[in-house]
């Protein structure tokens, strides 16, 4: 089968500077957790703090105890929740609650941070994925916010077997509508076999590939790199306008391709509070402890199905 090509323009494609495999670990009662950003080897790639590839069973949601399935307080950054399987209930302690279902986006802005709850929503296996993009430091006190898109809303297009359904940023002609405090791109691609693809990311962008299903190739010439399912991939910096990718199997080849404008700031973290110092981290978890400066109601906050977070 001839290759196809879907150009963009790309003048030099980045390549692929860092590859490795995102081994399951357990977590929880039934929760499976797939992490390359965030773990020991890459704990923060410039703006991004976690990518988590999630898979949880049932619904004993009260005794996991990962962030995708309980109760946590994020502060100081951005959580990106894309339902890939199953459904997920989530609500917080303003009273915003909902369902992600297959496909469906939630872009939760915790800003100077909320308390918000998700749990399966049915029987079966729920899977996902979970992105926390930092804020910089003029951003992190600002009030809470969703962004909230359905999968039949999601911006989607396909030429010469590639689809794509734009999260955020654009693709192929398809923009999001999600805005992005941190600029950022987030790219769901579907490459059909013999298909290729070329990319544009913004010159100063950090960005990297996450393979779903299938196998792909990544960057160009001798340098190019293959990678099956739960691999992350880094592309290089400081050269290259864009990524080039191609599909040379039998089978589609599914991945995703996430970029941000860096922060360059100070960080400073303890597990889900994000801040520049650790002073800054000090004031937050003493605020949230005695639940003021926008954790009141999280004293007497219990969601539907009987979470709290103990005061």
């Amino acid at each position: 089968m001839p290759d196809r090509e879907n150009s963009c323009v790309v003048r030099e494609s980045r390549q692929v500077v860092r590859k490795f495999l995102a081994r399951p670990q357990h977590e929880g009662v039934g929760a499976i957790v797939r992490r390359s950003i965030g773990r020991f080897e890459l704990k923060y790639f410039d703006p991004f703090l976690a990518l988590d590839e999630f898979s949880a069973m049932g619904l004993r949601a009260e005794r996991l105890n990962f962030s995708v399935y309980s109760v946590f307080c994020p502060t100081g950054f951005e959580t990106v929740t894309y339902m890939l399987q199953g459904s997920v209930l989530h609500e917080d302690f303003e009273g915003h609650k909902g369902t992600i279902a297959a496909g469906d986006l939630q872009w939760m802005t915790a800003g100077r941070g909320i308390v918000h709850s998700e749990m399966p929503a049915a029987q079966g296996t729920q899977k996902g994925l979970q992105l926390w993009i930092n804020l910089s430091s003029k951003h992190k006190m600002i009030e809470p916010r969703y962004q909230e898109i359905s999968s039949k809303d999601i911006a989607e297009a396909s030429n010469d077997g590639v689809k794509v359904r734009v999260i955020a940023g654009e693709a192929l002609g398809a923009k999001s509508p999600v805005y992005t405090r941190t600029p950022t791109m987030y790219l769901d691609f579907t490459l059909e076999p013999g298909a290729r693809l070329q990319q544009p990311i913004p010159a100063s962008w950090n960005a990297f590939v996450y393979v779903l299903d299938g196998e792909g190739g990544f960057g160009s010439g001798s340098k190019a790199v293959t990678a099956l399912a739960h691999h992350l991939l880094l592309l290089s910096s400081g050269g290259g306008d864009g990524l080039e990718a191609w599909n040379k199997t039998a089978k589609p080849a599914r991945f995703i391709l996430v970029g941000g404008q860096p922060l360059g700031e100070p960080l400073a973290q303890l597990g889900p509070f994000v801040m520049n110092s650790e002073e800054e981290i000090d004031q937050a978890i003493d605020d949230f402890e005695k639940c003021v400066n926008g954790f009141e109601k999280a004293r007497h906050w219990r969601s539907e199905s009987g979470i709290s977070l103990g005061f």
